[in-house]
């Protein structure tokens, strides 16, 4: 395999026409996880559009996942941190993805993984592209590793406690239905004077 090398002023790593397929289906992949990611996370939840870029956004980054470990498996001892990167994506976006599928309670496992994910891929990016972007190859390399995760931890976690805060009560502590007996301070008088 032809080692890394520069294609429209493009760092790549190889040159070899496999890995250029399998890289440009990564890119468009990539740009469509990051479009989809971003579009769900603005939309309304719940909403039609907060539904379908949310798939989207899955099929993206299971996209992104299965590219990154074969340009990884095609140059191992340089990528092999870029599978790692595509394996937390995938498993956290799994998690927040088969969460809402089934129907699980709560809001925290669907938002912690879709936002881990989307760290996940950003920070691989960075990892991977940061020391070749202008202004961006100032930065240390620790940056390209740190900065995403200490952007979206603040956002991932207020998006967890908003939806908390939205969501009704639930369980012994909820209040009762409007209308029924244990709503009505007179129901127990009621149900003892038979009715």
């Amino acid at each position: 395999m032809v080692t890394a090398s520069r294609i429209l002023g493009v760092e790549v790593g190889s040159t070899a026409p496999a890995f250029l397929a399998v890289l440009a289906v990564h890119v468009v992949a990539g740009l469509t996880a990051v479009i989809t990611g971003a579009a769900a996370a603005l939309a309304r939840k719940g909403s039609p559009l907060h539904i379908r870029a949310g798939r989207w956004y899955y099929r993206a980054i299971t996209a992104v996942f299965a590219t990154a470990t074969a340009l990884a498996a095609m140059r191992w001892s340089q990528d092999w941190y870029l599978f790692v990167l595509g394996a937390v994506a995938f498993t956290a976006a799994t998690a927040g993805y088969l969460h809402r599928r089934r129907h699980r309670p709560g809001d925290t496992v669907h938002i912690a993984g879709m936002g881990i994910a989307y760290t996940a891929m950003l920070t691989a990016f960075y990892v991977d592209n940061g020391p070749h972007l202008p202004l961006w190859d100032r930065l240390p390399v620790l940056a390209f590793w740190l900065l995403p995760a200490a952007i979206a931890a603040p956002l991932i976690i207020r998006a967890i406690i908003r939806a908390r805060n939205k969501a009704p009560p639930s369980g012994p502590e909820a209040p009762p239905a409007a209308g029924s007996s244990e709503s009505r301070p007179d129901a127990a008088r009621d149900v003892r004077a038979g009715g």
